[in-house]
């Protein structure tokens, strides 16, 4: 895992003014869980309510939205995010422009998924 400032081309995307993207460096590297419910921790969440029931389709979307705007970690990444799920959910995740460019420019894949 790895914090994508620069990427490969030398561009650095941002989640907001101010700080980088956080990306990983393979999707193999995701582990995260694939059923049940997770707590996001307040630093990716700032709602009382963290909790994601995996299994609701728009709560995944939710959930995978809040920890790749939000994180600064990579540990967030692999702990949180599962790669094969990440790639059937690619497109229909709302995410800033400066993550989506990160997450695209490092995995090329995605942008066809």
């Amino acid at each position: 895992m790895q914090v994508v400032s620069p990427t490969p081309t030398g561009v650095t995307f941002l989640a907001r003014p101010g700080r980088p993207a956080v990306v990983a460096r393979t999707l193999a590297e995701l582990s995260g869980p694939t059923r049940g419910v997770v707590e996001l921790p307040v630093r990716l969440m700032w709602n009382a309510e963290r909790t994601f029931d995996l299994g609701d389709p728009d709560q995944l979307l939710w959930m995978y939205e809040n920890v790749l705007r939000e994180t600064t970690r990579a540990e967030d990444l692999r702990a949180l995010i599962n790669g094969r799920t990440l790639r059937r959910v690619w497109r229909l995740l709302n995410l800033p422009r400066g993550v989506r460019q990160a997450w695209e420019s490092r995995h090329r894949g995605l942008r066809a998924a």
